[in-house]
């Protein structure tokens, strides 16, 4: 389609299922426009905010459409966060609705009645997301209808999805991955779409294949967690066609393993919050190229590395902030300043190697922590792996490595003689390894680095 209408005239176009604890919704629209007919005697209107703190439930879906069909601002909240971080995120946005009971929406949904017409314009704002991260304040993410719709349409193309398609989404819908695979993209394919409130590898396995679930989108922890869990068999997955992952620790040899054992086309991809899936493969593409990279810029994205650092423009881009002054400090030019530093080669393939703030500075050199975890990973000894730099009293900062085992040992030995083995530079190599039996983890299922940190700050094997 063309990137011109609005949010809930692409997805009305297709009638698309939405599945959560043993309930199914056929037509989640219809619902939602029931919802839409009760906000809207409730006094919402267009340009209101409508904040929402639910878990992944198919009311979560159809208050998201509603607010769409209305021209409000659908404002999710992530449903673990705290009641003092909701309250403080609530004071920001000044909502004229908030809504954290499911029972809630669901009467809303029930209501007779529904709204016919769409009162938003593809300018509008069409949602506020919060960034998810374990170091700093989230920012308040503003995205338009115009440019969402653009983004899932374009998804369902270079994902090559149809209707008979099944995704399964962990990941919350409070969070652009969950919104974008979630809700987004199966409503604009008229996909099923099957959600998951708690992760559990086993539950997800059965799931799978139940529901016959042939797409997942997510970090590589919840594939990792699926290949290693004691139910695992290429039975319960079979019906797996399709895995699109992101994030720290999607390495050549991730995508080897999950590619053998999910018997599914394991491709990289990268996106953040404000700039959703802006790099990924397609069927097309050579597989030993798309192994090695992050993938390359889709449709009409663009990527260009300044000073190090990876910059994205395109019509699927935040159009800014909550705060005006963040805006300004994240954009250069019409491009964003994506924080992440990243390597392009001459044809487009993209390469992330860390954040500007993952560098650990080690007696005067540079280390991007994205590398050194890569390396680890590569070890057949090691599951998943973080690093940090911790502060020393002579080098300025240290490499401490954090690592879950395949279930034999590793130690720094170990770890010393695999990274002279690779031919890696001395410095790089960490000082100190911790073996945890799994590593700690935000509800997006990203690294908790915070309490990773916290966890290093304890041990004793610092000095």
């Amino acid at each position: 389609m063309s990137p011109e209408g609005t949010l809930e005239q692409l997805l009305a176009a297709r009638a698309s299922t939405v599945v959560a604890d043993d309930q199914r919704v056929a037509n989640v629209g219809e619902v939602a426009a029931r919802a839409a007919s009760a906000l809207r005697r409730r006094g919402v209107r267009r340009g209101d905010a409508v904040a929402f703190q639910l878990g992944n439930q198919i009311e979560t879906v159809v208050l998201y459409r509603a607010c769409w069909r209305l021209g409000a601002v659908a404002m999710a909240l992530h449903h673990r966060m705290g009641t003092s971080e909701r309250d403080e995120l609530l004071d920001r946005l000044s909502p004229v609705l908030v809504m954290t009971e499911v029972d809630d929406v669901r009467e809303l949904g029930e209501h007779d009645g529904r709204h016919q017409t769409v009162d938003a314009d593809p300018d509008d704002d069409a949602v506020v997301l919060f960034t998810a991260g374990s170091t700093a304040q989230p920012k308040g993410v503003r995205h338009t209808h115009r440019g969402l719709a653009y983004k899932a349409d374009l998804m369902v193309e270079v994902h090559e999805l149809s209707a008979p398609d099944v995704v399964l989404m962990p990941a919350p819908l409070a969070h652009i991955s969950g919104l974008l695979n979630g809700v987004l993209v199966p409503g604009a394919a008229g996909m099923t779409t099957v959600l998951m409130d708690r992760w559990s590898p086993a539950d997800a396995l059965e799931l799978i294949e139940r529901e016959r679930v042939s797409f997942m989108v997510g970090p590589p922890t919840f594939f990792v967690d699926l290949m290693d869990d004691p139910s695992f068999s290429p039975t319960k997955v079979e019906s797996l066609r399709l895995v699109s992952s992101g994030g720290a620790g999607v390495t050549p040899d991730f995508v080897d393993r999950a590619s053998a054992a999910l018997g599914a086309r394991v491709k990289r991809s990268y996106g953040s919050t404000e700039a959703p899936t802006v790099a990924t493969s397609l069927s097309s593409d050579d597989l030993a190229r798309a192994r090695e990279f992050d993938g390359h810029a889709i449709g009409d994205a663009r990527l260009r590395i300044v000073d190090g650092e990876l910059q994205v423009r395109g019509p699927e881009l935040f159009v800014g902030y909550l705060s005006t002054e963040q805006t300004k400090e994240a954009m250069a030019d019409g491009w964003f300043r994506t924080g992440d530093l990243a390597t392009l080669t001459d044809d487009g393939w993209l390469r992330i190697v860390g954040r500007k703030k993952d560098i650990i500075i080690r007696a005067g050199e540079n280390i991007a922590i994205r590398e050194v975890e890569d390396v680890l990973e590569a070890n057949p000894a090691v599951r998943q792996a973080a690093v940090l730099g911790v502060d020393h009293r002579r080098l300025g900062e240290q490499v401490v490595a954090v690592v879950t085992t395949t279930g034999h040992r590793f130690t720094v030995d170990d770890c010393r003689r695999w990274f002279e083995a690779q031919g890696v530079a001395r410095f790089k190599i960490p000082e100190v390894v911790l073996t945890l039996p799994e590593l700690p983890l935000l509800p997006t299922g990203k690294l908790d680095r915070a309490r990773v940190r916290a966890m290093i700050e304890t041990s004793d094997a610092i000095n």
